[in-house]
């Protein structure tokens, strides 16, 4: 199921989401005009799981192994990675953030792809990989939208073979199908930790972090409503 967008509306321009949307198409513009040295600029500015903990020394003086967990997440492998990221960062992005505000949902979604960085360095911290992209942290919007609109209907391009059909399914049902196969990916993945691939326990930290943020969020909410 490929989500096409959802039903909510926004009473809120999302300029945060558009913003990282924004940001994102630039850096993978720069990343065309690096030609040959790309893989030298993901080595440096990827998170590498190695470096981050000091195994393997950095190939950049001027990033801080820390800071990559934040410039890798605006870093994506070719096109198809940064549009589906991008997708999925739109349809869930922008009720999140008319729910939080501007200012804290860019906290949010920094601090959910903190979170789904160190996950997967803490899962294969000898890595030399490195890992771009802005699932992880896309990955707690869409957690965060699971926990404070459960209930709303996201519309989906079903494909079965040659056919195709778009239907209406809850969130809920959405989403928890995504996190079913995001942890049978994550336990398959411990099976070959030198692979390269997709960073699966970057996607679980990122979602359990965005759920966890946001129901402490709309706790606190519904308790100033209230009083």
């Amino acid at each position: 199921m490929i989500p096409i967008r959802d039903e909510l509306p926004t009473q809120k321009l999302p300029i945060v989401t558009v913003s990282i949307i924004v940001a994102n198409v630039v850096c993978f513009i720069y990343e065309l005009l690096l030609g040959p040295q790309l893989e030298t600029f993901f080595f440096q500015a990827g998170l590498v799981p190695a470096v981050l903990w000091g195994k393997v020394r950095p190939l950049s003086p001027f990033i801080h192994p820390f800071l990559t967990i934040f410039t890798s997440m605006f870093l994506h492998g070719n096109l198809f990675h940064l549009l589906s990221n991008m997708l999925y960062l739109w349809i869930f992005g922008n009720n999140v953030e008319d729910f939080l505000g501007h200012f804290h949902f860019l906290l949010f979604y920094l601090g959910c792809g903190l979170v789904a960085g160190l996950s997967h360095a803490l899962v294969f911290p000898f890595s030399t990989i490195p890992t771009v992209g802005a699932s992880g942290a896309i990955s707690g919007v869409m957690g965060g939208y699971l926990i404070l609109f459960p209930f709303a209907r996201v519309l989906v391009l079903v494909i079965w073979g040659f056919f195709f059909n778009v239907i209406r399914v809850p969130a809920a049902l959405l989403l928890g199908i995504w996190v079913f196969f995001q942890l049978i990916y994550s336990l398959t993945s411990l099976l070959s930790p030198t692979l390269g691939g997709t960073a699966w326990f970057a996607h679980l930290g990122g979602f359990a972090m965005g759920c966890l943020w946001c129901k402490i969020a709309s706790n606190h909410y519904e308790r100033q409503v209230y009083w």
